[in-house]
Protein backbone atom coordinates (compact mmCIF):
# COMPACT_ATOMS: atom_id res chain seq x y z
CA UNK A 1 0.00 0.00 0.00
CA UNK A 2 1.28 3.10 -0.62
CA UNK A 3 1.41 6.25 1.46
CA UNK A 4 0.63 9.94 1.24
CA UNK A 5 4.50 10.97 1.27
CA UNK A 6 5.18 9.15 -2.03
CA UNK A 7 2.33 10.84 -4.20
CA UNK A 8 3.38 13.33 -7.11
CA UNK A 9 1.80 16.18 -7.29
CA UNK A 10 -0.94 16.41 -9.66
CA UNK A 11 -2.42 13.46 -8.61
CA UNK A 12 -5.64 12.40 -6.18
CA UNK A 13 -6.02 9.51 -3.97
CA UNK A 14 -8.50 8.33 -1.30
CA UNK A 15 -7.49 7.65 2.62
CA UNK A 16 -7.64 4.21 3.41
CA UNK A 17 -5.94 4.06 6.99
CA UNK A 18 -3.96 6.50 9.08
CA UNK A 19 -1.04 4.57 10.62
CA UNK A 20 0.27 5.99 14.08
CA UNK A 21 -1.09 5.87 17.94
CA UNK A 22 -2.38 8.74 20.75
CA UNK A 23 -1.61 12.09 19.70
CA UNK A 24 -0.11 11.33 16.12
CA UNK A 25 -3.41 9.78 14.71
CA UNK A 26 -5.69 12.64 16.10
CA UNK A 27 -3.89 15.41 14.96
CA UNK A 28 -4.18 14.11 11.66
CA UNK A 29 -7.53 13.33 12.18
CA UNK A 30 -8.14 16.98 13.20
CA UNK A 31 -6.68 18.30 9.79
CA UNK A 32 -9.54 16.71 8.21
CA UNK A 33 -7.66 13.64 7.19
CA UNK A 34 -9.93 10.71 7.77
CA UNK A 35 -10.20 7.19 6.32
CA UNK A 36 -12.33 7.47 2.46
CA UNK A 37 -11.68 11.12 2.62
CA UNK A 38 -10.13 12.59 -1.12
CA UNK A 39 -6.44 14.31 -0.64
CA UNK A 40 -5.20 16.03 -3.84
CA UNK A 41 -1.68 16.69 -3.80
CA UNK A 42 -0.94 19.92 -5.32
CA UNK A 43 2.80 20.52 -4.72
CA UNK A 44 5.98 19.47 -3.05
CA UNK A 45 8.69 22.02 -1.13
CA UNK A 46 11.96 21.83 -3.03
CA UNK A 47 13.71 19.59 -0.17
CA UNK A 48 10.43 17.50 -0.65
CA UNK A 49 9.25 18.56 3.27
CA UNK A 50 6.55 19.95 3.60
CA UNK A 51 3.82 19.31 0.81
CA UNK A 52 0.98 20.98 0.15
CA UNK A 53 -2.59 19.33 -0.31
CA UNK A 54 -5.82 19.98 -0.93
CA UNK A 55 -8.30 18.08 1.71
CA UNK A 56 -12.25 19.52 2.14
CA UNK A 57 -11.77 22.54 0.30
CA UNK A 58 -9.36 23.70 1.73
CA UNK A 59 -5.16 23.89 1.32
CA UNK A 60 -2.65 22.10 4.27
CA UNK A 61 0.66 21.84 4.57
CA UNK A 62 1.95 18.39 6.00
CA UNK A 63 5.71 16.92 6.91
CA UNK A 64 6.67 14.30 4.94
CA UNK A 65 6.60 11.77 9.00
CA UNK A 66 2.98 12.62 8.87
CA UNK A 67 2.29 11.95 4.79
CA UNK A 68 3.88 8.61 5.63
CA UNK A 69 1.21 7.67 8.59
CA UNK A 70 -1.45 8.33 5.67
CA UNK A 71 -2.29 5.08 3.74
CA UNK A 72 -3.91 6.03 0.23
CA UNK A 73 -4.89 4.25 -2.52
CA UNK A 74 -5.51 5.74 -6.16
CA UNK A 75 -8.38 7.32 -7.39
CA UNK A 76 -7.92 4.37 -10.34
CA UNK A 77 -7.69 1.72 -8.44
CA UNK A 78 -10.87 3.53 -6.34
CA UNK A 79 -13.00 4.61 -8.82
CA UNK A 80 -11.74 2.72 -12.20
CA UNK A 81 -11.49 6.47 -13.26
CA UNK A 82 -8.63 8.24 -15.07
CA UNK A 83 -6.25 10.06 -12.34
CA UNK A 84 -4.35 13.92 -12.76
CA UNK A 85 -4.53 17.17 -12.54
CA UNK A 86 -5.38 18.72 -16.21
CA UNK A 87 -8.79 20.41 -15.15
CA UNK A 88 -8.43 20.86 -10.93
CA UNK A 89 -8.42 23.97 -9.72
CA UNK A 90 -4.30 23.81 -8.62
CA UNK A 91 -3.68 24.38 -12.20
CA UNK A 92 -5.37 27.48 -12.42
CA UNK A 93 -3.93 28.71 -9.23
Amino acid sequence: MQTLKEIKPGLTVRVVKIKGEGPVKRRIMEMGITKGVEVHVRKVAPLGDPMEVKVRGYGLSLRKADAENIEVESEVESKGELNGCKNCPCRKS
